[in-house]
């Protein structure tokens, strides 16, 4: 049997006191941590950001993007991760849904023999 992988998206902010050798370490942590149990599509990391509101009295934050691909089960695990590691502000976790014009061609593809069979 297949095993069945979805695509995710999450994006972290990590406080900017830990310094840049710290956030580097964070990013590298958990870009290690999503490649050991899925394959990472794309890392962006968007920098420092001012935050919109103060979270635990900060202003700023470091903001890092990646796409993934992975089983279900994992993104429990990297959640609870997230909030066990110190530094990081925010995080969450976003399954991609596929794109709604690949749905519609795969549905049409379907109902093509149902249709032939039908004649």
């Amino acid at each position: 049997m297949s095993e069945i992988k979805n695509s995710y998206e999450t994006v972290f902010i990590l406080s900017t006191k830990l310094g840049e050798d710290g956030i580097a370490a964070n990013v590298q942590k958990f870009k290690d941590l999503i490649a050991a149990n899925g394959t990472i599509d794309a890392v962006d990391e968007w920098g420092k950001r001012r935050l919109a509101y103060l979270i635990n009295k900060e202003s700023e934050g470091y903001y890092t993007l990646i796409s993934f691909t992975s089983r279900p089960e994992f993104t429990a695990e990297l959640d609870r991760i997230y909030k066990i590691t110190d530094g990081v502000l925010r995080a969450l976790i976003v399954k991609k849904e596929a794109p709604k014009a690949k749905v519609r061609k795969v549905k049409k593809a379907a109902e093509a023999p149902k249709a032939a069979d039908a004649e």
